[in-house]
């Protein structure tokens, strides 16, 4: 049954493919409206200047920030057998904040509301490596 820690991980997946779609979608339709030729932005400091909406391409890129630990964290909890309702509470949590700082990103942008849900995820992350880390270290580790 330790498999279904790893559902978190899928929902996360399925996040970052949205958000790569919504960001092409809408660097396409930019590139369309103003005429951008595509070598014209074969670089990062050239999309900077000729593209005007880089939310979703923020929050594409901040998807292979702290789900990094995320996804470690997933594997983790497996191979160790620790793959519990506390665990597993917690990987939804930070999943359900990264979508909502996706959602936030990616529309309306309001730093405050992003940062809450940054915060939430991030405090998520944080007591899901505790949880590991003294599963670990009392010896609860298969």
């Amino acid at each position: 049954m330790r498999h279904v820690i790893f559902l978190p991980g899928l929902a996360m997946a399925a996040l970052t493919f949205v958000v790569m779609f919504v960001m092409y979608y809408r660097r396409i339709a930019q590139m369309k409206r103003d005429r951008i030729h595509p070598q014209a932005v074969a670089t990062s400091a050239q999309s900077a200047q000729k593209l005007t909406d880089s939310s979703a391409a923020d929050n594409f890129r901040n998807l292979f920030e702290l789900p990094v630990l995320f996804y470690f964290a997933l594997v983790m909890a497996a191979l160790t057998d620790q793959a519990t309702p506390v665990t597993l509470g917690l990987a939804w949590l930070f999943v359900i904040a990264r979508i909502a700082h996706s959602a936030i990103h990616c529309t309306y942008n309001k730093v405050m509301h992003r940062f809450r849900a940054f915060l939430l995820g991030a405090l998520a992350l944080i007591a899901l490596w505790g949880s590991l880390g003294y599963g670990v270290l009392i010896g609860h580790a298969a």
